[in-house]
């Protein structure tokens, strides 16, 4: 009888532990975790085209890096270096976009609503169409992008002037 209850035991923890696996995996199908990319020399990479959502940037060179048409929304790109990127087209809706030098990066007909962009820069940055709605910037960094806002954006139909609040 002790060896019934005994078997039983180990049988129930067995279930416990691995019962949910398949639940898991078919969870992790639609919720895939996010990647991460600290510390990385990401320099001239092509992520063009592919999904990225909530991926991390922290401390990453990204100089060169090709990210047009890519679905970054809620991605973290933090303290890094991203010269000469390309992110035309790219949506980075709800991303976090801090201490990031976008010295002569392409964010053309890009989607940046409800962005938080504080403490980056942006010179020779290309926005044409680029829709900035809703998106947080410092008073300094929406007087420079209002200087050189023009067109609207493909997707959202949204002018750069408007979207920016320029005056």
């Amino acid at each position: 009888m002790i060896r019934f209850w005994h078997f039983l035991a180990i049988a129930c923890v067995a279930w416990a532990a691995l019962g949910p696996l398949p639940a898991r995996a078919q969870a992790s199908k639609y919720y895939p975790p996010p990647l991460s990319y600290s510390n990385a020399e990401l320099t001239g990479r092509d992520f063009s085209g592919q999904v990225m959502r909530a991926a991390e940037f922290s401390n990453a060179n990204l100089e060169l890096t090709d990210f047009s048409h890519a679905d970054l929304r809620g991605s973290i790109f933090s303290a890094s270096v991203m010269t000469k990127a390309n992110l035309h087209g790219a949506n980075l809706r709800f991303a976090m976009v801090d201490q990031i030098a976008l010295t002569g990066a392409d964010l053309s007909d890009a989607i940046l609503a409800e962005a938080i962009l504080l403490r980056s820069t942006f010179d020779g940055t290309d926005i044409t169409g680029a829709d900035f709605s809703g998106a947080i910037l410092d008073g300094a960094q929406v007087r420079e992008l209002c200087e050189r806002a023009s067109g609207r954006n493909s997707q959202t139909h949204i002018d750069t002037r408007a979207s920016l609040r320029c005056p």
